[in-house]
């Protein structure tokens, strides 16, 4: 058995899953702050899933953390998790001899992108796990594994730029995919207040509010761009859709789709590709991220033996 964690800024997700990653147990609780409380939180998380599964601590071969945050290839280093309050954490040297347990730690996006394989069934094809959260981000899974590229940027897509006229981007761009499509750079521009301004703009642009209409229109510009890109470069057999902005559901998928076709009927090539029905939304309320960062224990051998 192994345990998962999606270390949120609001909430920590687990779950403990066995050899052929069926879910045993899952359980959610607060997220602290700062690095303290953060490392507190994981070793409650494991404790509480273990716990609700029935299961000893000392029967769990491994835990998975993953966590916003600069995690480099192979580090055991989380950095600049600022949604945490954690400026730099080592996961595995503070938290394997609380635990007991080898311990270790992935991106939050590169471990949703493992997770959503799992639970998509792609089997050893190609996915690309597409994050619409308050910004945009991907992670590309190939045959069970994460694939990071030469310097494991591979699949950041948030910082394409598609219009070089578009709105600034907080990277110094102009018109880049997350300047467009994330939904911190939606609520700024929206500029109005509201617990949920992605959802207001949507509301607003179905009541015919003209920039909400146009904020939309460019989300949805963004979104199929992500997908293009991520199939043109990649040649993922499938794009699967989550994040906070997925929870839209119908309402972010036909625009989107409607974006797809558009570029389609211009492009024999384009159409060639498929590319509306090679994007898939994860479903509401998946546990991808808890289990995929579970799975980054795993060697190469027991994906391979496991799927």
């Amino acid at each position: 058995m192994r345990v998962g964690l999606d270390v949120g800024g609001t909430k920590t997700d687990a779950v403990i899953i066995d050899d052929d990653v069926h879910i045993l147990a899952r359980t959610r609780l607060a997220t602290g702050w700062g690095v303290d409380a953060v490392g507190a939180t994981i070793a409650r998380a494991v404790d509480l899933v273990c716990g609700e599964a029935g299961i000893p601590r000392e029967d769990i071969r491994s835990v998975g953390v993953g966590m916003p945050g600069q995690v480099a290839p192979g580090s055991t280093r989380v950095a600049h998790a600022v949604n945490l309050g954690v400026r730099e954490l080592d996961v595995t040297r503070t938290l394997e001899p609380i635990l007991g347990i080898p311990v270790r730690v992935e991106n939050d996006v590169k471990a949703a992108a493992l997770g959503a394989h799992a639970l998509h069934g792609s089997g050893s094809g190609t996915m690309a796990y597409l994050n619409l959260g308050t910004g945009v981000a991907a992670g590309i899974v190939v045959e069970g594994q994460v694939w990071r590229g030469a310097g494991g940027s591979a699949g950041e897509v948030g910082h394409i730029s598609i219009d070089p006229a578009g709105p600034p981007c907080r990277c110094g761009q102009r018109g880049c995919i997350e300047a467009l499509a994330g939904g911190g750079a939606v609520a700024e521009r929206w500029g109005r207040p509201g617990a949920l301004p992605v959802r207001d703009v949507f509301d607003a642009a179905d009541a015919g509010d003209a920039l909400a209409v146009a904020l939309r229109d460019d989300l949805a510009r963004g979104v199929a761009s992500a997908i293009r890109v991520l199939v043109l470069t990649a040649d993922v057999d499938t794009v699967v859709i989550g994040g906070g902005l997925s929870a839209l559901g119908d309402r972010l998928t036909t625009p989107v789709a409607a974006e797809l076709e558009a570029g389609a009927e211009a492009s024999a090539f384009i159409r060639s590709l498929h590319l509306r029905e090679r994007a898939t939304l994860l479903p509401a309320g998946s546990p991808a991220a808890a289990l995929g960062a579970a799975l980054v224990g795993r060697t190469t051998e027991e994906v391979l033996a496991h799927g």
